[in-house]
């Protein structure tokens, strides 16, 4: 569906409408700490309460720039190829395994006893379901990425309906739907795999350069770091590394990653992190032209790009094969990701498989995303929402991704200083891992400035760079953190 970028009367809209929504965000979720808080009794009462600066850091093992690299050393397949565990290490990572079930299960409990001393009143629900319709209005009025929005929405209306128990263990459909694929995992897989089917890597492959675009995106999800420690001096807001780490992958603008790096580091945030990062993913529409057009000038806008090379059917084969060989050499903890995202790209470019490739690409990749999707919005909870931490990661998710976008543009301008053949730095913006949202973004503001001027192709370069990134991102903080 048409947006509306190009008219003049709407330069602000979308700035306004973020605006609005984390206002919105702001005033629901302190009115649920206002709701939460009159019924405990001191810090030990919430489980948001914070009597340090960090908390729950307490047994996280500090990280120096020197243990950093040996983490990240210690969990290269090349190491663990040439190297025998000793005994020690073995009880040691088992050790390490347990103590992390345990402390879901505590999670677990802890969030059922606090839901039960501090019930979600109908007045909550009644808002939450209003916030459903207005997502379902999104996407299909407006038109912001109603594969995403729709099935989003719905699950937020079916949720909230008073004694419906759709999101209810365990027989509850969304809960079904939660735990079998979303809280375990197995649906960002999935989706990995079919936006490999869906990706051309041609684009990246014969400009390699704009890989740089990808990465300078990632500027985001780092500066994100810096982000959630300051929210920590904010009374009623913590966060611990782990969670700050998952947080932080907001800023790829990649709902499965976001999910998996939660899931790995951060379960018991899992849930309003999937909703902030597949919403930010919507709103990409929204979100990075007015940061695309404050950080360039109309004459950088109307740069012409030279036409890409052709790839040959070779190059795209063996591209695949050889970001898994080097993922499993350097960094084994982003091999779930990446090692999907090569499957799937893979089975499309041989092209003796076209029926599981379509399959990947249209079938299952449709189906799952209504899942996730549906499951995603089932999270959308007043207990789940309505708290400051929640508001501390919407805030930070939109940072992550402002930073992100505008990392993009301004290594783009960096860029142009060294080169002769300039590139148009919008293609940059598009280093978040929005496939292919902002690709097209990219292109719709390249060509309001000139209608002749087509970056679709150029801005998919650094677009499919930014998935890959994100997910060595993502690799990284498993490394450093979850191993």
């Amino acid at each position: 569906m048409e947006t509306e970028l190009n008219k003049k009367n709407d330069k602000f809209k979308y700035l306004k409408i973020t605006t609005v929504i984390c206002l919105i965000a702001v005033a629901l979720s302190f009115a649920g700490c206002g709701a939460s808080d009159s019924g405990s009794t001191g810090a030990s009462g919430s489980s948001y309460a914070s009597s340090t600066v960090i908390k729950g850091s307490e047994n996280i093992k500090p990280i120096s720039v020197s243990s950093f690299f040996k983490n990240v050393g210690k969990n290269t397949g090349i190491y663990k190829m040439i190297h025998n565990p000793t005994p020690e290490e073995i009880a040691e990572e088992k050790a390490s395994k347990e103590a992390m079930e345990i402390a879901k299960e505590e999670q677990a409990a802890q969030a059922a006893a606090d839901l039960a001393a501090h019930p979600v009143k109908g007045w909550q629900r009644l808002i939450m379901l209003a916030i459903g319709f207005l997502i379902v209005y999104l996407a299909v009025v407006k038109g912001f990425e109603p594969l995403l929005l729709i099935p989003i929405g719905f699950g937020t209306i079916l949720v909230n309906i008073p004694g419906a128990g759709m999101g209810d263990a365990p027989d509850g459909m969304l809960h079904i739907i939660y735990s079998a694929g979303v809280g375990n995992e197995f649906f960002p897989m999935l989706i990995f795999m079919g936006i490999g089917a869906m990706t051309d890597f041609g684009p990246l492959i014969a400009n390699p350069k704009t890989a740089l675009l990808g990465g300078a995106a990632q500027l985001g999800v780092f500066a994100t770091l810096f982000g959630v420690a300051a929210m920590n001096f904010i009374p009623g807001i913590d966060y611990n590394m782990k969670q700050a780490c998952a947080i932080a992958i907001i800023g790829g603008a990649d709902g499965p990653t976001s999910i998996y790096v939660s899931g790995k580091l951060a379960p018991e945030m899992m849930a309003v992190i999937a909703v902030a990062a597949y919403s930010y993913m919507a709103l990409v529409p929204m979100i990075q032209p007015p940061i695309m057009k404050l950080l360039t000038s109309k004459k950088e806008r109307q740069i012409k790009m030279s036409q890409l090379r052709p790839v040959s059917k070779t190059e795209k084969t063996l591209f695949p094969l050889l970001l898994l060989v080097v993922t499993i050499l350097l960094l084994p903890p982003a091999a779930p990701l990446i090692g999907m995202l090569a499957f799937g790209n893979f089975i499309k470019e041989v092209g003796i498989v076209q029926r599981l490739s379509k399959t990947v690409e249209n079938e299952m990749m449709n189906i799952v995303s209504i899942l996730l999707s549906l499951g995603v919005g089932s999270q959308m909870t007043p207990e789940k929402i309505m708290h400051a931490n929640s508001l501390g990661i919407i805030v930070l998710g939109l940072l992550a991704f402002a930073v992100a976008t505008a990392g993009g543009l301004i290594m783009a301008k960096i860029m142009n200083i060294f080169l002769k053949e300039k590139i148009n730095p919008l293609i940059g913006s598009a280093g978040v891992s929005a496939v292919p949202m902002a690709a097209r973004v990219a292109n719709k503001v390249g060509m309001a400035e000139d209608p002749t001027n087509f970056l679709l192709m150029h801005a998919m370069g650094p677009n499919v760079a930014g998935v890959i990134g994100t997910a060595i991102a993502a690799g990284v903080f498993i490394s450093t953190y979850g191993m």
